[in-house]
């Protein structure tokens, strides 16, 4: 294994880093090539290995099969005596379709990294961006909380009283050559990375655009690794806008300028700390019945809500444009209005009257509808997060959480799709100044939603597609407050 212990550097650290494409070409061709990359870092005490995958999780869902991470480890284990604990695989959340090699590129990737490992300086940093993002849970005037979703119909406007927060920061680590070039840039962000392209076509959507124009404006061989953070309620700006064609590009690039912007004011040391710390966490997993029970009853009203209407979509649609463009005349202009107002006839006034009513049945047939696909899809998610509860037969999740310090730059890992405000809470309990969060790490157990979005269940995604009952957070933030202690 090339340690690079000996001679001048024994006591410098370092730094390889290496990309592999690993888009999936079967079909049409893809948009942008979608990547796997790593980094390694060593000093004289430990060796750290950070893998960044485009793809929507490492295993579970998604084409990434189980057993990979297990298997990655073991391989470089056996190949250069990595200790298990020390590699750390995030995905990007994007919804690209990698290739069925996977396995094999990641490996690729590492060892090219490990290849061309030299001694480095160190940085780290934070950048600021708040245009592209946005919190995609609303909040009901009926104390209930919605998502921004395609599978969910939005609430009507005047139903919504506020939104949740974002997280605008970018958690910057900059690693240079003792000459100045740059190897390498890793930065940490919220945001679900699925807006698209206009083709529609296989993307590494927001944060492959954002690599690009980072590694296109440093150093010839600099690689850009994004890890994914606390976004499980953080959409990209403007994700049900129906005017325009999809824009992950546009907003990409603005991530990757803010990121350069942050970068270039970073200064570098030739030395820092290095150290990885990991806990194994057991979460309580949840137990849905009684969800399920109550949102089959509602399921159960709304179907007795529905009540027939002389209407349908063909005739709705002409009449609720004419009563919205002239509530006091929809029928005719308002000269005949005023002729059978004169002549003692209201014929026309009866007629609107009538459309009125089957208008306000039909919208009130829709906002039923509405509501019972949005019963439907987390009913859904639900029973068959329930079968898997009933299957494993002990209530419980067992966890890796980890925490990853590189001179000042501290990460903290999960493999839940977390919460901004939970990511939020870290860093400011944290006692160092530069504390990330990733999700999405190490594996996968759908989403982690806060204490108070647990109490939505069956309302948004979030809390319905989501194996962890009531007392999980505490458990975390516990384990994360122990292991940051120790970095």
């Amino acid at each position: 294994m090339p340690t690079h212990e000996t001679g001048k550097h024994q006591r410098k650290l370092l730094a390889g880093a290496a990309k592999v494409i690993i888009t999936n070409e079967q079909g049409e061709p893809a948009n942008d090539p979608l990547y796997v990359k790593a980094l390694v870092t060593q000093s004289k005490e430990t060796t750290a290995v950070i893998i960044t995958v485009d793809a929507v999780a490492i295993e579970e869902i998604g084409s990434i099969k189980q057993g990979y991470l297990d298997s990655i480890r073991e391989k470089l284990d056996e190949t250069f005596d990595v200790n298990p604990s020390n590699v750390v695989i995030n995905a990007s959340h994007c919804h690209g379709r990698v290739c069925v090699d996977i396995e094999a590129l990641t490996i690729q990737a590492v060892t090219d990294a490990f290849e061309a490992m030299v001694p480095v300086r160190i940085g780290s940093g934070a950048g600021h961006e708040d245009r592209i993002s946005e919190n995609r849970r609303l909040r009901l005037k009926n104390g209930k909380e919605a998502d921004v979703r395609h599978a969910y119909a939005l609430p009507p406007d005047n139903e919504v009283t506020s939104v949740g927060p974002i997280d605008p920061e970018i958690g910057i680590l900059r690693l240079d050559r003792e000459n100045g070039e740059t190897l390498a840039v890793v930065y940490n962000f919220a945001v679900h990375p699925i807006l698209g392209v206009p083709s529609g076509r296989n993307t590494a959507d927001i944060v492959g655009f954002a690599s690009q124009v980072i590694e296109d404006q440093l150093s010839d061989g600099t690689i850009a690794l994004f890890i994914q953070g606390c976004s499980g309620d953080v959409n990209p700006v403007w994700y049900k806008d129906v005017s325009h064609p999809r824009g992950a590009e546009i907003l990409g690039n603005m991530l990757g300028l803010s990121t350069l912007k942050a970068f270039r004011s970073i200064s570098t040391a030739e030395d820092g700390p290095l150290k990885m710390v990991r806990e194994m966490l057991v979460l309580p997993r949840a137990d849905f019945s009684d969800r399920i029970a109550s949102l089959e009853s509602e399921q159960t009203e709304q179907l007795a809500s529905l009540r027939g209407t002389s209407l349908n979509l063909d005739t709705f649609l002409p009449l609720v444009v004419k009563h919205r463009l002239s509530p006091e005349h929809p029928s005719y202009s308002s000269h005949r209005y005023l002729h059978e107002d004169r002549v003692g006839r209201g014929d026309l006034r009866t007629l609107d009257a009538d459309n009125r009513k089957n208008v306000d049945a039909y919208i009130a047939n829709i906002r039923a509808m509405e509501r019972l696909t949005i019963i439907q899809t987390n009913l859904n998610l639900l029973k068959r997060h329930q079968k898997r509860y009933n299957a494993d037969g002990t209530g419980k999740i067992e966890v890796e959480v980890v925490g990853v310090r590189i001179g000042s730059f501290v990460l903290i890992t999960f493999p839940g799709e977390l919460s901004v405000e939970i990511g939020l809470s870290i860093k400011e309990k944290s006692p160092h100044d530069q504390t990330f969060v990733a999700g999405v790490t190490n594996g996968y157990i759908y989403y982690t939603p806060t204490e108070a979005q647990l109490q939505n269940r069956g309302n948004a995604q979030e809390d319905s597609d989501c194996l962890v009952e009531s007392g999980w957070q505490a458990l975390f933030e516990e384990s994360v407050l122990r292991i940051l202690e120790k970095l």
